[in-house]
């Protein structure tokens, strides 16, 4: 008796300790392969007496980080927007290459930039009947392109996934969540419900 008590005293602290070491191993982990994966893009090796040259390891990411940075600072400053539009203007008549570009550059925008989307979240209705609802983020507010004046585009993202569903939905079913931050929605969206406030 007093054994099983040991055992399941030791189990409990081995799983709170599990709970604490876990997730910041996971995402130091996360962050160090990142590093390491843009780091190899440009590695920096230099030539020594030894057999092997010395790898600087850090430095190909660092030389990458100050390049955008700088080539942000030129673009921004000395580069009028006329060029960017021309630039652009040329892709679009690309059909791959356009799909590509403007794929991931409406991705990175998204996230990053003043043209953020994920900033406005909403809970919308699924079905009526059962009252199902569902978390999102309001991405297109006109769709009167699509002929689809009283609809806006919802973006959902999937828990413990790079991925999402866009559905299109009435305006009539749809809740604005001012008073919730996009990051708590977030959060909680991609935690499956877990981490709620």
């Amino acid at each position: 008796m007093l054994q099983n008590r040991f055992i399941k005293r030791v189990f409990a602290y081995f799983v709170r300790g599990l709970v604490l070491v876990a997730p910041t191993y996971f995402t130091f982990l996360i962050i160090k392969e990142g590093i390491s994966y843009l780091d190899s893009i440009l590695p920096i090796y230099i030539h020594t007496d030894a057999k092997h040259p010395l790898y600087l390891p850090g430095l190909g990411l660092l030389i990458i980080v100050s390049s955008i940075v700088f080539l942000g600072f030129i673009f921004s400053r000395f580069v009028p927007q006329s060029v960017f539009s021309f630039s652009e203007s040329i892709l679009k008549k690309m059909p791959l290459v356009s799909l590509i570009y403007y794929s991931i550059k409406d991705l990175i925008s998204a996230f990053v930039g003043d043209k953020r989307k994920f900033n406005q979240p909403v809970l919308i209705t699924i079905n009526p009947q059962s009252d199902l609802k569902k978390l999102g983020f309001i991405t297109q507010n006109d769709l009167s392109s699509f002929e689809l004046s009283e609809y806006v585009a919802v973006y959902c993202p999937h828990s413990y996934a790079f991925s999402g569903e866009l559905f299109i939905v009435a305006k009539s079913n749809i809740k604005i969540l001012d008073n919730v931050s996009s990051t708590d929605v977030m959060k909680m969206i991609v935690s499956g419900g877990v981490s709620v406030k």
